[in-house]
């Protein structure tokens, strides 16, 4: 009987959760416009972490319950997840044109100031996906039913959310793509939140990946990426696109795998270091 007293008082605070956040949503479209918009583009984001702390204060809890502090614990993980985010790009980007014989060339110049500016735009962007995705809703699907159950919900929302545009539903190709990677993505964010029980940590990798993909690698020398693909491949057949979506793909799985075994790989070069 407890249990589904429990199960219910969720339940009726996910419904909360999602209508405020609604609201947030609302409220953002009055707010984030002009020259607070192009300038301080995290009055959206910050009202999501305000409201996330509501959430959780109403079970006497507080964003610490997500690792979403200023400990530096907790934001050493943002640094990492940049970083390994900008990685499995650049590794997913090489395996592609080691298949498809295209060559990465260094760009002949870089715009430096709005390359790494563009870090500043992006966070409060995927800061606000990962409170929706992986945040006090993806906490509170966990508690009701398990890690498995919600990283399916969340996956599903995360991709519908990609993909439930015009442009995409007329773009094959771009669908395919959208529908094999979000989930993947999905994957290894949650698989981060949860190994290392900070939110800092797949907003990093979210930060850190979508930053690569503009400006890490780029489809042509225009100097917006400190890397473009010479002699980029036009798929003509679908067994091409699709070997190379897995093998992308399979890029992320590993890194996810990585993570979710990283005490289990530091134990074992601590011991083989003796």
């Amino acid at each position: 009987m407890q249990l589904k007293i429990n199960k219910h008082s969720n339940v009726v605070r996910i419904i909360v959760a999602l209508l405020l956040f609604a609201l947030v949503f609302v409220l953002s479209g009055f707010t984030n416009t002009g020259a607070l918009k192009t300038y301080f583009p995290y009055l959206s984001c910050l009202m999501f972490v305000l409201v996330t702390g509501i959430l959780f204060k109403t079970e006497n809890k507080s964003l610490g319950t997500i690792g979403l502090t200023f400990k530096f614990q907790h934001l050493r993980f943002l640094i990492l997840g940049t970083f390994l985010g900008i990685c499995v790009l650049l590794l997913a980007k090489y395996v592609r044109c080691l298949y498809l014989g295209e060559s990465l060339r260094l760009s002949s110049s870089v715009n430096l100031g709005d390359v790494f500016l563009a870090f500043y735009f992006i966070l409060p962007q995927v800061a606000t996906e990962e409170l929706l995705f992986r945040g006090y809703l993806f906490y509170k699907t966990i508690k009701i039913t398990n890690v498995v159950v919600a990283n399916i919900v969340f996956s599903v929302v995360f991709t519908l959310v990609h993909v439930l545009d015009e442009g995409v539903g007329q773009n094959k190709g771009l669908l395919i793509m959208l529908l094999i990677s979000i989930p993947v993505g999905h994957l290894m964010f949650a698989t981060a939140l949860i190994k290392s029980k900070t939110l800092w940590f797949p907003i990093g990798l979210h930060l850190g990946n979508n930053w690569a993909t503009r400006h890490m690698v780029g489809s042509e020398n225009l100097g917006d990426s400190f890397f473009y693909i010479e002699g980029a491949s036009n798929f003509e057949a679908w067994a091409p696109f699709i070997t190379v979506l897995i093998m992308t793909n399979g890029c992320f799985l590993i890194f996810t795998l990585l993570i979710w075994k990283w005490a289990s790989i530091i134990r074992i070069c601590k011991s083989l270091s003796k």
